[in-house]
């Protein structure tokens, strides 16, 4: 574990070493400033020269000084490496998600990696500035001050016997009460930001059900769930003060009276007034630096959660890699299922796909019909291998799937979902996604192609329209439209497009398939569709039911020969009539 955070340090190595030098520096200054101002003391008591007196006060001054840079430049350097690594961090954790396929990102919810992004990284961050800082003065101060104070003041330091015990057992106690209410907390916080995630890109759904008031309501039972915890986990930790406020009066009090008492007694021989001063000192920094500790101990216990579900990111294994000698060309659009079976995960008793045999020609028309749940979408993503088959072998272009280099592979097939995402920016600079160096007129083309270019003209911005987040500021169909230009700038091998026309009408359904037939005749389309009417056209259409191909052939073959798709037919185009009635029409 260690290691793996190590790598997150990087070109911070030098701040953070740095860092903990500064503050050996600070420490070690620190606790010789008592030691050098009770030989002081004892000699302006013992009636010594101004000039010596002036030049010991020079010295504190010079330490002070020193010690105050010391503790700047931690400061410093300490924040610029704790942020640092943060962001390195934040960096590769989220280079780790991109590189996770589909099977990997279902292990975790969107908010989820939202929460590990952001307040799982920030209290990490703060738990490395700890460390790098706190952890390293504290241990220090204690150490040397325990040192000093029994070389100052002899056996008048076994007060440090009675109260540190007393003192580390009280924060022990305190903190382990803490823990569980910070760890709940962080559980918590992924449910809460599901709930903002969910309710901001529902929020249309809200306001159409009037139901503002019950996400408020239930935003505010979370957000009071996470207030209880911090309140609770905070008034225990509250206890630290009086805790450490009764320990350091007991030991002061301790040390003014039993060391009063033998400076009068031993008429200063035992002990003197500079050594009673010193150890007051070193006991006030004896006990703070165990409230440090203690601190220390707190947050990295409360950092600890978020360490372990950083550590979930970091170390899962992306379910797809390249292989070792990928084929860089992908040769044509030609797709063949060989056996073909999928589940989710392997330990999985239900197959998604089952027995899937088939093979499409390269600029081939392909349509899809089948019911929810027919794993329609999960036979297209095995194409693009966002996922791998669990039996059996897919070939695109004559080649195993497996045996191409991902990128090249993705770049040759391009996938138009129904509810497709548009990003913040331009028009253009949306488009661009389909090829990065895109001319102006190559994208008017690809939005004529896909019916689009009409209504982007209609803007006062025309292409260069600014896209609100998610799309809000376009419609449905003209949001799928763009997505479908987009996909076409690939200039794919392989176009598929999955339930992608959904939100458009009929007639510009047809064009766009029209566009698709005359202009791109050498790219296998492969059509998901709800309407009989965007795949009756199609060189080839399956029927599919509980993740298997049902029925294969052209339109008129499957209305004589498939039950499911003459009533399928039947129930959008004939209303009433019979079956056999539909099938003769369709003659």
């Amino acid at each position: 574990m260690i290691t793996l955070f190590k790598k997150c340090i990087r070109e911070y190595k030098a701040p953070s070493i740095f860092t903990l030098l500064a503050m050996v520096g600070e420490v070690a200054i620190e606790v010789l400033i008592p030691f050098i101002t009770a030989n002081l003391i004892n000699e302006i008591k013992a009636g010594a020269a101004l000039g010596g007196i002036v030049r010991q006060g020079l010295i504190l001054v010079l330490m002070a000084c020193v010690s105050l840079g010391c503790g700047t430049l931690g400061g410093v350097l300490g924040s610029r490496a704790s942020a640092g690594f943060a962001k390195n961090l934040r960096h590769d954790m989220f280079a780790k998600v991109q590189s996770f396929a589909f099977s990997n990102i279902d292990k975790f919810s969107s908010a989820s990696l939202v929460t590990r992004l952001t307040t799982d990284v920030t209290n990490v961050q703060m738990a490395y500035m700890m460390v790098i800082r706190i952890a390293v003065r504290a241990p220090l101060m204690f150490l040397f001050s325990v040192t000093m104070a029994y070389v100052m003041g002899g056996a008048l330091a076994t007060t440090f016997v009675i109260v540190i015990p007393i003192l580390v057992v009280g924060l022990f106690l305190i903190a382990r009460k803490a823990m569980p209410a910070f760890r709940a907390v962080f559980r918590k916080y992924d449910k809460l930001n599901e709930s903002v995630e969910e309710n901001v890109r529902g929020m249309r759904v809200v306001k159409g059900f009037a139901r503002e008031e019950f996400e408020k309501e239930k935003f505010a039972k979370a957000s009071d769930s996470i207030r209880a915890d911090f309140t609770k986990a905070e008034r225990i930790v509250a206890l630290n003060n009086p805790l450490m406020q009764l320990c350091v009066y007991f030991n002061m009090a301790f040390i003014l009276t039993v060391g009063s008492k033998l400076v009068i007694e031993s008429h200063a021989m035992l002990l003197d007034v500079g050594q009673i001063s010193a150890m007051v000192t070193y006991g006030v920094s004896i006990l703070m630096s165990l409230m440090m500790l203690s601190m220390i101990y707190v947050m990295l216990t409360m950092s600890a959660e978020s360490v372990r579900r950083i550590r979930e990111i970091l170390e899962e294994e992306p379910a797809l890699e390249n292989p070792a000698n990928p084929v860089m060309t992908v040769r044509d659009g030609s797709i063949d299922f060989e056996n073909v079976s999928f589940k989710y995960q392997k330990e999985a008793k239900k197959y998604a796909l089952r027995d899937i045999n088939l093979h499409i020609r390269s600029g081939m028309t392909v349509g899809i019909l089948g019911g929810t749940g027919a794993s329609k979408t999960t036979l297209i993503q095995l194409i693009s291998r966002l996922y791998d088959a669990s039996e059996g072998t897919v070939r695109v272009g004559g080649v195993d799937v497996r045996e191409y280099d991902l990128e090249v592979l993705r770049s040759a097939v391009s996938v138009v979902l129904q509810k497709n995402q548009l990003f913040s920016g331009t028009i253009k600079e949306n488009l661009r996604w389909g090829d990065a160096n895109a001319t102006d007129e190559e994208m008017v083309a690809a939005c004529r192609l896909a019916q689009a270019d009409e209504f982007v003209r209609s803007f006062p911005d025309g292409y260069d329209t600014y896209i609100e987040q998610g799309g809000t500021n376009v419609s449905g169909g003209q949001k799928q439209r763009l997505c479908i230009a987009r996909a076409l700038l690939k200039k794919p091998k392989i176009l598929i497009l999955d339930d992608s026309t959904s939100a458009v009408d009929t007639r510009t359904d047809a064009l766009i398939r029209a566009g698709f037939r005359d202009f791109i005749p050498d790219t296998t389309k492969i059509i998901i569709a709800q309407r009989i009417a965007s795949v009756q056209d199609s060189d080839l259409i399956l029927v599919m039911d509980n993740g298997q191909i049902v029925a294969m052939g052209q339109h008129k073959t499957l209305l004589r020969e498939s039950p499911i798709y003459n009533e399928v037919y039947m129930q959008q185009t004939q209303g009433g009539e019979t079956h056999d009635q539909s099938a003769e029409d369709a003659e």
